[in-house]
């Protein structure tokens, strides 16, 4: 068992501390006060106010309990406090939120523009609050334990399964506060998860490209340019074209994005009809980019 590092225990609070705020600033100040239902429990709790008056933030707490269970039995009871506070501290700060607005928001919801903006607000605050907390080893709670589960036994991703389990909630909720609130609730929904998506996955990683070149015979040149002047190494393969059967040459090489230029103009002068496409790299680690050491580091939940 890894030691308990106690700046990165200080930092992994600080941000379900922060989190949880962000996201209580979605609902509170901008969801519920619009009609919004967010999905999950946020959007059950949306339902119960305007339908039994009960206060978001405690209806929130009380379907949390049973779920802080399952996440625990899954992931720990480590794991289990950080969700414990994930979940409680953003039923406070939404109930405190709250009732320093009254949960009336900001905004004059008799203007139909005012309920969009706010649908938009409540994916970008509630989304990236969400995505904060779950970079610290936690979640909010509610359908986000239920989509950490079963991302961690599927290819998918936590915002997708998120976003289909929160949508039984939503149209739900559209039988309480008609079709048009439905549709921006779904807007709201989708931008959540993309933003759980982007902070969850792209969010501080060291962003590259991956550019793999097929030369006939100039992958020599292209290579010694890569490293005199990019400092970057690659790899060559040999392979066969299934066109012409004949043997090519493929060179694969990872530059940083503010290099990608430089080095597509060093593909076209060393031989114009070369052949490049690119795509997106993430969590670049090793010699040149992130040291695994510092990642390894930065990641250790412990």
């Amino acid at each position: 068992m890894r030691p308990v590092n106690p700046k990165r225990l200080v930092k992994d609070y600080a941000r379900i501390f922060f989190g949880t705020f962000m996201a209580a600033c979605g609902i509170a100040i901008f969801s519920n006060p619009a009609r919004l239902t967010g999905g999950g429990v946020t959007g059950v709790g949306t339902i119960l106010y305007y339908t039994l008056g009960i206060d978001p933030g405690v209806s929130m707490l009380c379907i949390n309990i049973p779920l802080f269970f399952l996440g625990m039995h899954f992931f720990g009871s480590k794991y289990g406090l950080k969700v414990f506070v994930g979940a409680t501290m953003l039923s406070v700060w939404t109930s405190v939120l709250g009732g320093l607005t009254g949960y009336r928001g900001v905004l004059d919801y008799t203007d139909t523009t005012n309920v969009l903006i706010s649908a938009i607000c409540y994916g970008v605050l509630v989304g990236g609050g969400i995505g904060i907390v779950m970079r610290a080893g936690a979640n909010t709670g509610g359908t986000d334990i239920l989509a950490q589960i079963v991302a961690k036994f599927t290819p998918f991703n936590v915002g997708s399964i998120e976003f289909c389990m929160n949508a039984c909630v939503v149209l739900c909720g559209g039988f309480f506060f008609g079709i048009r609130n439905t549709i921006f609730a779904f807007i709201a929904m989708y931008i959540s998860g993309q933003m759980i998506s982007y902070v969850v996955v792209k969010w501080g990683t060291s962003l590259a490209k991956t550019a793999y070149i097929f030369s006939n015979d100039r992958v020599p040149d292209i290579s010694r340019r890569v490293i005199s002047e990019l400092h970057h190494g690659g790899t060559l393969f040999k392979g066969t074209g299934i066109y012409t059967s004949k043997e090519r040459n493929m060179l694969m090489v990872v530059v940083p994005n503010n290099q990608l230029r430089i080095l597509e103009e060093i593909v076209h002068e060393a031989d114009p009809k070369a052949f490049m496409f690119i795509s997106e790299a993430f969590q670049v680690l090793g010699n040149g980019f992130t040291p695994f050491r510092d990642k390894v580091e930065s990641s250790n939940q412990n």
